[in-house]
């Protein structure tokens, strides 16, 4: 049975802002994104942080969600059985024995959610940037960091079950 690790993607939605913090540090690329997308030191301290580390983390474990999907096959192997393994052939039993933790490292997932940055999250930001008019600094400082932060985010939700203590895996 494959199962979701609540920890191991509750672990991975800290990513962003750690993330971030180094990102849009105005050493690195804050002062050039704060002026690609008009935003001011004022408009900045407007904000309400604590409401905006509460909604990221939560926006952020749904990505956590959807990229435990995108790097872990098996969840595929799940699906293809309608989600009801009482249900399953011998073949799908037979299956998650031979390859339940095929696939299974950070590496793995790294890629795919690298992938996943460049094939989805790249068009989505520069579809939005396009029609927001804003500039193409824009569209790659931002698709960096996401491309970044979720390739990390994969590598771990995907490799979790290698580190000691932690195999959240249980095949039956």
């Amino acid at each position: 049975m494959v199962q979701i690790n609540f920890l191991a993607i509750l672990f991975a939605a800290l990513v962003p802002l750690v993330m971030g913090f180094v990102w849009y540090n105005p050493k690195l690329f804050g002062n050039v994104w704060m002026r690609e997308s008009g935003l001011t030191q004022e408009k900045m301290k407007s904000a309400n942080m604590g409401v905006v580390f509460i909604l990221s983390i939560i926006l952020s474990i749904l990505i956590g969600m959807f990229l435990q999907f995108v790097t872990i096959h098996q969840f595929g192997a799940v699906g293809m059985i309608g989600g009801d393994e009482k249900l399953a052939k011998p073949s799908y039993t037979a299956f998650m024995r031979d390859y339940g933790m095929a696939y299974r490292s950070f590496g793995h997932g790294a890629l795919h959610s690298f992938m996943t940055g460049i094939l989805f999250v790249f068009p989505l930001i520069a579809i939005n940037a396009m029609f927001e008019r804003k500039s193409w600094k824009y569209v790659f400082i931002n698709t960096g960091f996401w491309t970044i932060t979720i390739t990390i985010m994969g590598g771990i939700i995907c490799g979790w079950y290698a580190m000691d203590g932690f195999n959240w895996v249980t095949q039956k």
